[in-house]
């Protein structure tokens, strides 16, 4: 069996490639970033470091990487040849992603296995994107090309932190994992993926950890920026920012609670969980690695809008996340490029104008004059002499 995997990353080796190696697939890796292809492509294993209490090291063997920029003609003809691919790219990489599948699924013949195909990304729905951007791709021969794959959701969850640049490809992480995979595209022909589970219904694991471990952590990352503070693990030491992330979850939990029917007991256990894995002192993560990318987080579908939005909508409270995202408006951290787009926006944008162009949200929302507010407290900030 073999596995195309996009995305040769932390997330792809210490995570992804991991459970896929342990299901017996030969891991075809797919990456742009040139040194990491060859720095892959001269070892023969690699160990994944579980760090932190019932921590073991796991070997991985039988793998490779191409390199998606330079020889694309190579990537097709893995994907060509693949029962699995994956992802962990990032949402918005997607689109590039599609090309090459399009011309791998091209080459497959059609009387083979259909490909299987999950995106493995923190985003609601990431496998429909992927699909919509492959059949964007292939044009006219859509309905051919998707016919050859089935595209299943999934729901991904693991603590990757940024690594020692000493590190080669070896990676460290957390010891918990999460790997949620839907089942019905598949027909009854699941992939083999020890640790993975697959469920009938992925929308409640989805959100639930998208509305605890990501809204969790990034709230963790800026209120931890907005105190000094550099790590995460010391952020949560904070009583006052620990109790500040507690509330916002304790909002999500009850969204998730009114959308799906989650038990409250269990998701109180649930965010105990979280919260001790955020503050696992052998994870190395810094509060400017988790709140990159800001712009993304703060918009309509992600980890504050989207659960605060469905606060609103059923009169349930959403004043700690409106909190988690005023503290977002306040990062500032000049090697990240959505942080400075945002802070330049806050400056040259209207706060209305800016509340519906960053969050997406409509002016006649519920949830959107609080998130208006706000946004105009960091402008008077800034203006400030």
């Amino acid at each position: 069996m073999k596995a195309v995997h996009f995305g040769a990353g932390n997330i792809g080796r210490g995570f992804v490639g991991l459970l896929l190696h342990e299901g017996g697939y030969e891991v075809v890796f797919s990456d742009v970033a040139d040194a990491l292809v060859d720095a892959i492509n001269a070892v023969d294993s690699y160990t994944v470091r579980e760090a932190g209490p019932g921590g073991t090291d796991h070997v991985v063997t039988g793998f490779r990487a191409v390199n998606s920029r330079t020889d694309p003609d190579a990537v097709a003809a893995e994907v060509a040849s693949a029962d699995v691919v994956t992802t962990a790219v990032g949402p918005t990489v997607l689109r590039f992603v599609a090309p090459a599948i399009v011309a791998g699924l091209a080459r497959r013949s059609p009387d083979s296995a259909p490909l299987q195909v999950m995106a493995c990304e923190n985003a609601i729905g990431a496998t429909d994107l992927l699909r919509e951007e492959v059949g964007a791709a292939a044009g006219p021969d859509a309905d051919a090309i998707l016919s050859r794959a089935v595209f299943a959701n999934t729901a991904v969850d693991r603590i990757v932190p940024a690594q020692p640049e000493d590190g080669g490809v070896d990676v460290t992480v957390e010891p918990y994992f999460e790997w949620a995979i839907e089942s019905a595209p598949f027909g009854g022909a699941l992939p083999h993926i020890p640790g993975a589970h697959f469920v009938g219904d992925l929308a409640p694991y989805i959100e639930r950890k998208l509305f605890t471990v990501n809204t969790g952590h990034a709230a963790t990352a800026y209120f931890g920026a907005l105190a000094g503070i550099e790590r995460i693990s010391d952020a949560l030491a904070d009583p006052g920012i620990a109790a500040r992330v507690t509330a916002a979850l304790e909002e999500t939990s009850a969204v998730l609670v009114a959308e799906h029917g989650l038990d409250p007991a269990d998701l109180a256990e649930y965010r105990t969980t979280i919260l001790e894995r955020f503050r696992n002192p052998a994870l190395v993560d810094t509060v400017q690695r988790v709140g990159r990318q800001p712009l993304r987080k703060i918009s309509r579908h992600e980890r504050f809008i989207g659960p605060a939005a469905m606060a609103a909508e059923r009169g349930l409270p959403a004043q700690a996340l409106v909190s988690a995202v005023a503290a977002a408006l306040e990062f500032d951290d000049p090697a990240d490029e959505q942080s400075v787009e945002l802070q330049t926006l806050l400056r040259s944008t209207e706060a209305t104008a800016f509340t519906t162009l960053a969050t997406g949200l409509d002016p006649e929302h519920p949830l959107f004059p609080a998130v208006r507010d706000a946004v105009t407290v960091r402008q008077d900030a800034l203006r400030e002499p």
